[in-house]
C-alpha cells in the first residue's frame, strides 16, 4: 500500500498547486477515482470546482473533454448523433464528447433532465446506446460533473436515480485567508495548470486500482458498516435510506482511504472518512432537517463495537 500512499501524497500536493488548502476534498476524490467511481462537485460558481477537475485530468494523464450543460442542451450535444454523409448517401454516427476518457461535466444541473439523462446509461454501464446500437466507452471512464446550489435560478434538481450513480459528492467551499492571497497574487490556481504533468502511464493507473482489492476488511469492521447503512433505513429522521449501490461504495471507499493512508487493513476512522461523502447524497432528511446534521447525526449515534 505504500505506493498508492506516495502516490497520494504527490497528486494531493501537486493537485493543491491549482486548487489550495483543500488537500482531505483532493484525497476523496482521488478515492473515488481508484474505486473506479464518478464525483459531484457540488459549489458556488468560482470556487475552482472545473478548475480541480481539469488539474486531475492532467494529473492522472487521462484523455479528457469538457462539456459546457446549458439549458438548450440536448442529449445527441453528448452522446453523437447520426449524420448523413451526402457523398456516400448513408447516415454516420459523430461521436460526442462523451467517448473520452474524463469528461468534465460543468454546471451539470443547467441542463434539463432529458439532457441530463444522456449520462445516465454511461455512468452505470460504460456505454452508450444510440438507435438501437451499443457502443463501449473508452477505458477507464470517468466523470467529474460539477453543479451550483439548486438555490441559484436556471437549475434542475439531479433526480435519485442519477444521483445514486455519482461515487461521492464534495463540497470545497471558500478558500482560507491565507490562500485567497497567494490567489490574488497568482500563487495558485488556474495559472499553473499548464506545469501540471501526468504522475504515471495508464498501465500504472490499473495498477494502483488493483490494489485497492487486497486491502483487508474484518467482520468488525463490515458489521460497523452494515449498522450504518440498516440505521439508514430503519430511522424516522430518513426518507430515503442508502441502497445495495451505496453500501458496496462504502466498503471499497474505505479499503481505498485505507490505502491512500499507507494501510493494508480497514480501521473505523477510514469508514467515518469516507461516509459524508458517500451518503450525504444519496440520503434525503424528514422534516428541515440538513442532510449534513443527517450525516453526523447517523455517525454519531451508531456504535463501532456492537454490543
Amino acid at each position: 500500500m505504500s505506493r498508492i500512499s506516495q502516490v497520494t501524497d504527490v497528486l494531493v500536493q501537486q493537485a493543491g498547486q491549482v486548487v489550495a488548502g483543500k488537500s482531505e476534498q483532493i484525497r476523496l476524490i482521488w478515492v473515488a477515482l481508484l474505486c473506479g467511481g464518478h464525483i459531484l462537485l457540488e459549489d458556488l460558481p468560482g470556487v475552482g470546482k472545473t478548475t480541480l477537475a481539469q488539474g486531475l485530468g492532467s494529473l492522472l494523464g487521462l484523455r479528457y473533454q469538457r462539456v459546457q450543460f446549458t439549458a438548450d442542451m440536448l442529449p445527441s450535444d453528448v452522446i453523437g448523433a447520426q449524420i448523413f454523409d451526402k457523398d456516400k448517401q448513408e447516415f454516420k454516427f459523430h461521436r460526442g464528447p462523451i467517448f473520452t476518457q474524463l469528461l468534465l461535466a460543468d454546471e451539470l444541473n443547467r441542463a434539463t433532465p432529458k439532457a441530463q439523462s444522456a449520462l445516465l446509461e454511461a455512468m452505470e454501464e460504460n456505454q452508450v446506446s444510440v438507435d438501437g446500437q451499443t457502443m463501449p466507452l473508452p477505458q477507464p471512464f470517468f466523470v467529474i460533473a460539477t453543479q451550483n446550489p439548486q438555490t441559484q435560478s436556471g437549475t434542475y434538481p439531479l433526480p435519485e436515480s442519477q444521483l445514486d450513480r455519482f461515487f461521492i459528492r464534495l463540497s470545497l467551499g471558500y478558500p482560507d485567508e491565507v490562500t485567497e492571497k497567494k490567489l490574488l497574487l497568482g500563487k495558485v490556481g488556474r495559472v499553473n495548470l499548464k506545469h501540471l504533468e501526468p504522475l504515471f502511464s495508464l498501465d500504472d493507473f490499473v495498477s494502483l486500482r488493483r490494489q485497492v482489492d487486497e486491502v483487508q476488511m474484518n467482520d468488525a469492521i463490515l458489521n460497523y458498516i452494515m449498522r450504518l447503512v440498516l440505521r439508514t433505513r430503519d430511522n424516522s429522521l430518513c426518507a430515503l435510506g442508502l441502497s445495495p449501490r451505496a453500501s458496496q461504495a462504502l466498503a471499497r471507499a474505505s479499503r481505498a482511504y485505507a490505502a491512500t493512508c499507507g494501510r493494508d487493513y480497514v480501521i473505523p476512522d477510514d469508514v467515518q472518512a469516507v461516509f459524508p461523502a458517500i451518503a450525504g447524497h444519496r440520503l434525503k432528511a424528514h422534516r428541515s432537517l440538513s442532510t449534513e446534521t443527517l450525516v453526523t447525526q447517523l455517525l454519531e449515534s451508531v456504535d463501532v463495537i456492537s454490543e
